[in-house]
Formats: C-alpha cells, structure tokens, sequence
C-alpha cells in the first residue's frame, strides 16, 4: 500500500512538473504586450505576491473575504453565547405531590386548586405552595402533567372525582372517575402549553368531589420550561 501511494505521488509530481513547465515555456515564447504590461515570469511561478497581473486585486479581494468571515463568526458566536445566558438564565422545573396529612380532600362548594404540600423541585421558584398555583418566571414552551390517585373504604362506596389543569381561567386538561365499582383508581396527563411570562397554571379539584385515600406520591404535579421565547 505504501509503495503504491509512493508511484502515485511520484506520478502526480511529475505531472505537476510537466504542467508548469508547459505554462512557463508559453509564457516566455509569448509575443506581444501583455495585458497587464507586468508579467514577470519568474516570479511568477516561484509564486510570490505581487508579480502576476490580477495579484494585488485577487489579495485584496482574499482580504477583504477574511475580514468578513471573522466578523461573522464573531457574530456567531455572540449568538451562541446569548442563546446559552438565556436558556441557562431560565431554567425551570418543578416535582409536587400531596402528603397523608388527610385522608380526603374535598368536597369544596366551588373548584379549588390543589395545594400540593410536598416540593421536590421547585427551581425557578415558579410553584406557591400555599395557593398550590405555578406562575411562569418567563414567557415560552412549557410541559405539564398531573397524577390522580383515589380510594374508597369499602366496597359500595362511590368514586366520584375530577379533577383539571387550568391555564390562566381556562380548562386545558382533566381527568374524572365516577363508579360504585373500583375501590381504587388512577389516571395522569401530560400537556404542552405556551405561556407569557406571569401566566399562571395549577390542578383544581371541582366542586362537589372529592379524592380520599391518599397516599403519598401518587397524586403529583410536575412542569418543566422547554424553551423560552427568544423574542
């Protein structure tokens, strides 16, 4: 393999050679005045600046692409650097579940957001546990999911619960169970939402039902910034 890439090399010399050759023995049979009026042969083909006709344009051409593409590759990585100070700047998530501090939350005579009492991640600072509402630190793409874990005493009683994520008033998912059947019952929903930063996102449980039973980890509520809106 070496030997052969050897031949090739010693080839492709010998080609090269003869080509220069051939170009320089045209240039110097050459008749006439040439366009520029400055060739220099010998300089030429020993290749330094300045000795050809179009060789100071073509360098200050070269240059002036060069300044260009530093300038933009400075613009580049200033963008690179904003969108990581704005990404890495925003970071949010947050992990909320109920404690057994009660065996049944509800009824309730009106919906009421579900004041998740144990915080495992609360990054961005986003979630209130007393109001159990998450309020956007920043405007963007977020991801939502909740968890509903119910059950009853005994056999014969009735499962009647729904429960729903509100985004800023309006109900964008929910879940519901209402039988005389199960004796336990569990349901989740992942959601994307955009929302302005100050939006406001939480699970309510509705007027009238009631989730009992509880037990610890099971009824959770999770967000997490996806992106933010650059502008």
């Amino acid at each position: 393999m070496a030997g052969t890439l050897f031949v090739l090399g010693f080839l492709w010399g010998v080609r090269a050679k003869t080509a220069i050759s051939t170009l320089q023995a045209a240039a110097v049979a050459w008749e006439g005045e040439l366009p520029c009026r400055k060739w220099d042969c010998e300089c030429a083909f020993k290749h330094q600046r300045g000795c050809c006709c179009g060789a100071p344009e073509l360098q200050e051409v070269e240059d002036q692409i060069s300044v260009r593409m530093i300038d933009l590759w400075n613009s580049m990585s200033q963008l690179d650097d904003s969108i990581l100070e704005v990404i890495g700047g925003t970071g949010v998530a947050f992990t909320v579940s109920l404690s057994q501090r009660a065996n049944c939350i509800g009824p309730f005579t009106r919906n009421s957001p579900i004041a998740y009492d144990i915080i495992s991640l609360n990054r961005g600072s986003g979630y209130n546990p007393t109001l159990g509402i998450f309020t956007a630190p920043c405007s963007g793409l977020y991801s939502f999911s909740f968890s509903v874990y119910s059950k009853l005493e005994k056999a014969g009683d009735r499962m009647y619960y729904k429960v729903q994520l509100v985004r800023n008033g309006e109900v964008m998912a929910s879940t519901w169970e209402d039988n005389r059947e199960d004796l336990e019952d569990s349901s989740s929903q992942t959601i994307l939402l955009p929302l302005q930063q100050g939006g406001q996102v939480y699970i309510e449980l509705l007027s009238g039902r009631q989730l009992c039973g509880n037990a610890e980890g099971l009824n959770t509520f999770s967000g997490s910034l996806i992106y933010p809106h650059l502008a």
